[in-house]
């Protein structure tokens, strides 16, 4: 079976919006994405019929818990984690990264290492590096190669001592779209004892994750990056959660996951998360012929990160095309593979921030600046310069838009 673009886009209200005449064109998708209207019915549904804290006796609480339920059980095959308490709910990943660094950090001791990456979103490096100061731990840096814009891991061997602790990276890089291997690191950690953290926020609504086969302690993702809610999700094997300490107030559960679940969760925003995994579920199912839930994701993102892989292809080839672009990132197409559609550029004559705001006024949404991806920014130079402009498709993306969207930066940069 085939991927059919007309029937995915049917199911999201929002691309079929128009500003005084101008269709909106979604391309900021790494900072979040549109919902289906499943999701937003899901929502609506669990606040006016299901609207109610968890853990009493009558009938709105007790359908409550099910909703957070069935939520864990909806994450654990998306992810393909051991057990659904392995899934811890929060704000978002920023806010769960901040929380939990706290507890890992009682498993260390004054003068332990945390190695850190030179590619990730800052909300996978400040958290470790503010632990670090306050506790007395060293931090190491992993650069990247800023021509193949890749991690060499001879580097990371280099790094690793009897004294590693955590070794922190990303899934993808927000900002160069480069996906990294995220297993060999694991594996390499392990060699020295020490746990691993993946920030899977950009990855995971482009590749197929499965927590296991990678081999990570935390990994931790954005359901409102993959067709949810606001909200944060944080996979951490059972054997290490249950070693932790959480910050939390007497009352709470004493167990995880619900120990690091700090106050009341989005309830609503559970629901919705169930329904943003049935929703890619349902391509696995009837664009791929899949069957049960797990075996439908893994077909439904395998789908999608080929049609994907064409839109940002063809991106790539349109952008590389105008006099004056760099492309901040892969840009061979044998090594797409190893890139998610999300692209980064800059021009040698206009600011990225003019071509973003250009950009808007046709109803073309996109993101310029760091993107929080400060360290990358700086590696590569345009920190000061004021970033790059990035662009970042879905699978509800057409070659159409892609086009489109080459040709208005051809226009907007063009003396």
């Amino acid at each position: 079976m085939s991927y059919d673009i007309d029937a995915v886009r049917a199911q999201f209200p929002a691309l079929a919006i128009e500003d005084d005449g101008l269709r909106r064109i979604y391309l900021d998708n790494p900072a979040g994405t549109q919902v289906p209207a499943s999701v937003a019915e899901a929502m609506s549904g669990c606040l006016l019929e299901t609207n109610a804290n968890g853990g009493g006796y009558f009938r709105t609480s007790q359908q409550s818990d099910a909703v957070v339920a069935s939520a864990r059980a909806a994450m654990a095959d998306f992810l393909n984690a051991d057990s659904p308490e392995e899934i811890v709910f929060g704000q978002n990943m920023t806010t769960i990264t901040l929380h939990v660094s706290r507890s890992i950090g009682r498993l260390m001791r004054s003068g332990d290492e945390i190695i850190v990456s030179c590619m990730d979103h800052d909300a996978n490096i400040w958290p470790w590096v503010l632990l670090a100061r306050d506790l007395g731990f060293e931090i190491k840096w992993l650069p990247f190669d800023t021509q193949t814009f890749e991690f060499d891991l001879d580097a990371l061997d280099e790094l690793l001592t009897d004294r590693t602790r955590l070794v922190c990276v990303g899934g993808a890089s927000n900002l160069l779209g480069t996906i990294n291997d995220v297993a060999a690191i694991c594996e390499k950690t392990k060699s020295v004892g020490a746990l691993t953290y993946i920030d899977a926020v950009q990855s995971v609504p482009h590749v197929a994750t499965d927590v296991q086969a990678i081999g990570c302690d935390f990994l931790a993702c954005s359901p409102y990056k993959f067709f949810g809610p606001h909200q944060g999700v944080l996979y951490g094997r059972s054997e290490i959660l249950g070693q932790l300490e959480p910050y939390r107030v007497r009352p709470a559960p004493a167990r995880p996951p619900g120990s690091f679940e700090t106050g009341t969760q989005s309830i609503e925003g559970c629901a919705g998360i169930t329904a943003a995994i049935n929703y890619l579920a349902s391509i696995g199912t009837s664009m791929a012929g899949a069957g049960d839930r797990p075996a439908a994701l893994r077909a439904a993102m395998e789908l999608l990160f080929d049609y994907e892989k064409s839109l940002g292809a063809r991106l790539i080839e349109g952008l590389t095309s105008i006099d004056g672009v760099t492309v901040q990132g892969i840009t061979d197409p044998d090594a797409f593979d190893r890139r998610v559609p999300s692209v980064a550029f800059t021009h040698d004559r206009v600011a990225s921030a003019t071509i973003a705001e250009k950009l808007a006024e046709q109803n073309i949404f996109v993101w310029s600046g760091h993107n929080y991806a400060v360290e990358v920014a700086r590696a590569l130079g345009i920190y000061e310069s004021g970033g790059a402009v990035r662009i970042g498709p879905v699978h509800y993306n057409t070659l159409a838009e892609i086009d489109e969207i080459v040709d208005a930066i051809a226009e907007i940069v063009t003396p």
